[in-house]
């Protein structure tokens, strides 16, 4: 890829940045401005070379209709207060505008274009959008990591048409990924969580035999517990499991990864109830796993203590409910502690991970924290993603 920082002549040129501002709203309000704040940087830059930036990105699924409650004003906004500079939102439709010298009538030196996904050919990839989303700038510049594994228009073909860069948050994230995937220093773990392993077989397929250790925790661990003939009550797991849990057993075997899955867990007959400790044999019915026990707790925080590289994609518990936040507050508190002295390197990923360190307001403490969720998975797994190639 080439990247947008090392291009010498950007003066007064006119900069279609495709960002990725899929901020939460509610009722109206961002609830959680870190896809606007990792973003900042590649603004200031662009700002410093004298372009003139338009913005292209998009809120929620409109499905190629205008829907008022998906506008980009908030992120418009929240954008001139980070900035203070002024920000204009284009709330004209993007067919009537002609080319390019239309943004020669506005004095802001960012221009936001409403949402992208209120076309529906952005969507469908159509290659006749993405040449005129073109004609209206004179440089493409993707920092979107996070919707790079998508086929849409202003990620995969408009390439086709202008000089294409990454922009300075992708370039992180790739650079940060890679440390993982091929510069690894050893020893190697992985903190895997979610609910589903279906979802992430493949990613954990392709990490095992770069790994070291691969620690399951979240819901997906319910599926091992049970597999070892435990009973897990109400607890969450994904049916028709076997095949994977004895896949991802047999591999790390073979490949000599430490697997481990929690020896103890906490329980509670509700989402809203207070922690129990219980070993794996003690659980009832009536009840559902909803974090690590210390037991586990202990063990995991151990194998960190032991790490040199952690790649960490899920929670450990029910962290909505401070009873089960433990498990993920253990884990995220010895990662800091050994990142402050310089004694691994941390990648974060995966929009759950990023609610829970934002709650503990310690995203900052680690290597690299990744907002991506999808695209963050599939570059794991060893997929070509569609945005990534498109630079190349």
């Amino acid at each position: 890829m080439r990247s947008i920082k090392n291009e010498k002549n950007l003066i007064n040129k006119l900069i279609l940045l495709r960002l990725d501002l899929n901020v939460p709203l509610d009722q109206g309000k961002i609830s959680d401005t870190t896809r606007i704040d990792k973003i900042i940087p590649t603004l200031n830059y662009l700002m410093r070379q004298k372009t003139k930036i338009i913005i292209l990105s998009h809120i929620g699924r409109p499905k190629g209709k205008i829907v008022n409650e998906l506008s980009l004003k908030p992120i418009k906004e929240d954008l001139q207060k980070k900035l203070n500079i002024n920000v204009k939102l284009i709330e004209k439709n993007i067919f009537e505008i002609k080319n390019k010298d239309f943004f020669n009538d506005f004095d802001e030196q960012i221009l936001i274009l409403e949402n992208i996904r209120f076309y529906a050919e952005e969507e469908k990839n159509d290659l006749n959008f993405a040449n005129h989303i073109a004609s209206l700038g004179d440089i493409y510049v993707n920092d979107a990591f996070s919707c790079s594994h998508r086929e849409h228009a202003s990620i995969h073909q408009i390439s086709k048409f202008l000089p294409s860069y990454s922009g300075l948050q992708l370039d992180l994230e790739v650079n940060a990924l890679n440390k993982i995937t091929s510069e690894i220093t050893k020893p190697i773990t992985c903190i895997i969580g979610g609910s589903k392993i279906s979802t992430k077989i493949n990613v954990i397929k392709n990490l095992i035999p770069r790994l070291n250790n691969i620690v399951i925790v979240g819901g997906m661990a319910n599926n091992f517990i049970e597999y070892f003939g435990n009973n897990i009550g109400k607890s969450i797991k994904e049916n028709n499991c076997k095949q994977i849990v004895s896949e991802i057993i047999l591999l790390s075997k073979e490949k000599k990864c430490n697997l481990i899955y929690p020896e103890d867990v906490l329980v509670s007959k509700n989402l809203n109830g207070f922690s129990q400790n219980k070993k794996l044999d003690q659980i009832s019915s009536d009840e559902m796993i909803l974090d690590i026990g210390p037991k586990t707790i202990n063990k995991v925080l151990n194998i960190i203590d032991k790490s040199k590289t952690i790649l960490w994609n899920g929670p450990a518990g029910y962290f909505e409910n401070p009873n089960f936040a433990n498990g993920s507050i253990k884990i995220a508190k010895k990662i800091i502690e050994n990142n402050k002295v310089n004694k691994i390197f941390s990648v974060v990923g995966g929009g759950d991970t990023v609610s829970f360190l934002n709650n503990l307001n310690v995203i900052n403490d680690f290597n690299f924290v990744s907002t991506a969720g999808g695209a963050f998975l599939e570059y794991l797994e060893g997929k070509e993603l569609p945005g990534i190639t498109a630079l190349n």
